[in-house]
């Protein structure tokens, strides 16, 4: 039999630099970040950037690569460098509490928002002032649930590349496209421009989803602008606004999180634009 292929050393280049990827400006400077678990390195080994693999590296532990030989396969076939490494070294790369033994190097994925709009999308979620990683993360991963052809996150918002979104985004950052650092005044005038609707999502909203759902207006191309945690949107983004809409709450609690908000939002848009006469029909089996 082979020798078993050698680990590789905790003090190798190629660790130092993965390691330096958990923090946001080496991450701008290599225009490289970070994919952690089988989910996330199974979409990056099948994901191209501009007809170039996204993976370009993986780190495994001898029984991560024994227990998702075919996610290592894909990686190989993808062109990835394959590297076995020891518990100590993911955790060393690692930003989780328990790592599932497979880290991924993977290039960024980011499309420009012209492009975004070039494609004439239908239903696009914003992320004005979004700070919290894992709450982008999340939207992102709803968007792509709902069918949204695209994410925007203004300059104002978190890092898209953040190990927590990321993870949050549980694979779904490499299923649509994604435009970053768009100034919010540029998202929604671009937006305009392309014939989409742009409703800004905020609890004091004067319109009521479910008035809007009534009276038929949610068929068309729609944006939902999302902002931040605790203080929801700035007037200024709201004025930009075609219109400010509420999720109505029907019990006793207060108010719902983001990502739960944009989960109801973006699935009213996608219902209603699959219904008769939106922009996409339903065809029954």
């Amino acid at each position: 039999m082979p020798p078993a292929p050698e680990l590789i050393s905790p003090r190798s280049a190629r660790v130092s630099a993965a390691r330096r990827l958990a923090k946001r400006n080496f991450r701008g400077k290599e225009r490289l970040f970070l994919a952690e678990g089988p989910q996330a390195v199974r979409e990056a080994a099948g994901h191209r950037v501009d007809g170039t693999p996204a993976l370009v590296e993986l780190f495994v532990t001898v029984e991560a690569a024994e227990r998702h030989a075919d996610i290592v396969g894909e990686a190989r076939t993808a062109g990835a460098r394959v590297h076995l490494a020891s518990e100590d070294v993911i955790a060393d790369i690692s930003t989780t509490v328990t790592p599932q033994g497979l880290v991924g190097v993977c290039r960024f994925l980011d499309t420009p928002f012209e492009d975004v709009l070039k494609a004439r999308p239908k239903l696009v979620a914003v992320l004005a002032h979004v700070r919290d990683p894992g709450n982008a993360g999340t939207v992102l991963r709803c968007a792509d649930a709902a069918g949204a052809e695209a994410v925007v996150l203004t300059d104002a918002s978190v890092d898209l590349y953040n190990p927590k979104a990321v993870r949050a985004s549980v694979g779904s950052l490499f299923h649509l496209p994604v435009a970053v650092g768009v100034p919010v005044e540029e998202a929604v005038a671009g937006l305009k421009g392309a014939g989409v609707r742009v409703l800004a999502a905020d609890g004091a909203g004067d319109d009521d989803l479910d008035d809007e759902l009534d009276k038929g207006t949610m068929g068309g191309p729609t944006a939902w602008v999302f902002g931040n945690e605790a203080w929801g949107l700035p007037q200024e983004t709201r004025a930009l606004a075609d219109a400010v809409v509420r999720v109505p709450l029907h019990g006793m609690a207060e108010s719902l999180n983001l990502a739960t908000a944009a989960a109801v939002c973006l699935y009213a848009s996608a219902r209603a634009q699959r219904a008769s006469g939106g922009c996409r029909s339903v065809t029954l089996g």
